[in-house]
């Protein structure tokens, strides 16, 4: 493990791991304060953040380490026309690993591929959001005991919601797990992550419009806000902002012992009388996620200590090169930035984007 891109990078050896040491943290904090002393982590953020960059902040100097970077790219050399690829050469030459935000999806991959340091993704655009996965698998975790045989529903939006694809591929490596969507038509799941993540694992999936219809079967209810960052059409993303919102009526028929997560932040999804009930676990989600990025932190040094790699020798490990192809997603990382092309065939034979996911389109840039 040199970089964390997306949860699927981890072998579940590895995720087990990264929670193991978590909990180790969680138990013998004193042991890790100095773990990173003399170690500096650059948190490069692109897109606005509170809780992922000021949790890398607050895991980095937990462990004894530094912290550097920015958090509002228009006050970095971004503004100047400066590229991901060149950002990241300069700032490896200052920090140890790095943590990168960005609104485009596919740039922490790109990165990795000219970083002389470890890259952690802490989530790019709508297309996964890593390191939010292990704390949501660690809360899940330290609330149900185990990660098994569970039924977990999500709500909300799963067309661009980053934290439901990541997490969905990881709990498709897990025994047991069933899976209950609860989204409106429009924000429905990807075909793409149904089918290469859910049928390919064979994990059981249903789709409803309701929560009410499913909450007494749930072990984990996972809520999601409607994103208004990824809308394009703001007239659609007023009609569908108040689609679900979780109340204590609506709990009623919940069992005793159901979690509620959330990625944060809500804005009206989980009423503020819902925080009270001892199934709400989203501020406790908030603190797990301090724990796995310490976690994360500490395994990526080790490696990267060990055996990291000089970037040309990265380049090309996360996909194949087509000259002839381009990826169709337009927010994608290759649509403005001059990076390598990169495509992998799907379990339909379908040319993807090593980036984003997106299907290639045939036609040269």
């Amino acid at each position: 493990m040199k970089h964390l891109i997306d949860s699927s990078d981890l072998s579940l050896a590895e995720e087990s791991a990264v929670i193991e040491l978590a909990l180790d943290i969680i138990s013998h904090r004193d042991a890790y304060r100095e773990k990173c002393r003399g170690r500096k982590l650059a948190t490069l953020f692109y897109e606005p953040s509170t809780r992922t960059r000021l949790s890398f902040t607050a895991a980095m100097m937990e462990l004894g380490g530094n912290v550097l970077g920015f958090a509002d790219a228009a006050s970095s050399s971004v503004s100047k026309g400066e590229t991901v690829t060149d950002t990241v050469r300069v700032v490896s030459c200052f920090a140890d690993i790095i943590a990168m935000r960005h609104f485009k999806e596919g740039a922490p991959l790109a990165a990795s591929h000219y970083a002389t340091v470890p890259v952690i993704n802490a989530g790019d655009g709508s297309h996964a959001h890593p390191t939010q996965t292990l704390t949501d698998l660690l809360t899940i975790r330290r609330e149900k005991g185990r990660i098994d045989n569970l039924t977990i529903g999500f709500c909300g939006d799963l067309r661009y919601g980053r934290t439901v694809h990541s997490l969905l591929r990881a709990l498709s490596r897990h025994s047991g797990i069933e899976v209950v969507l609860i989204s409106p038509e429009e924000l429905r799941l990807p075909e793409y992550i149904l089918h290469n993540v859910c049928e390919r694992h064979n994990m059981p999936v249903s789709e409803v419009r309701t929560m009410e219809e499913v909450m007494p079967r749930l072990d984990v209810l996972y809520m999601t806000r409607v994103q208004k960052e990824r809308f394009t059409d703001e007239a659609q993303f007023e009609r569908l902002r108040d689609t679900y919102i979780l109340t204590p009526e609506k709990l009623s028929s919940a069992k005793s012992d159901m979690v509620v997560l959330h990625p944060l932040p809500r804005v009206n999804e989980i009423t503020q009388s819902v925080d009270s009930d001892p199934r709400a676990a989203y501020f406790r989600q908030v603190e797990n996620g301090k724990f796995v990025r310490m976690a994360l932190i500490c395994k990526l040094l080790e490696e990267a200590d060990a055996t990291m790699k000089p970037a040309a020798a990265q380049q090309h490990e996360n996909g194949c090169r087509c000259e002839a192809m381009h990826c169709s997603n337009p927010v994608c990382i290759t649509a403005t930035e001059d990076v390598a092309p990169l495509f992998h065939r799907d379990e339909n034979g379908t040319l993807r984007c090593a980036y984003c996911e997106a299907s290639a389109d045939a036609e040269a840039k």
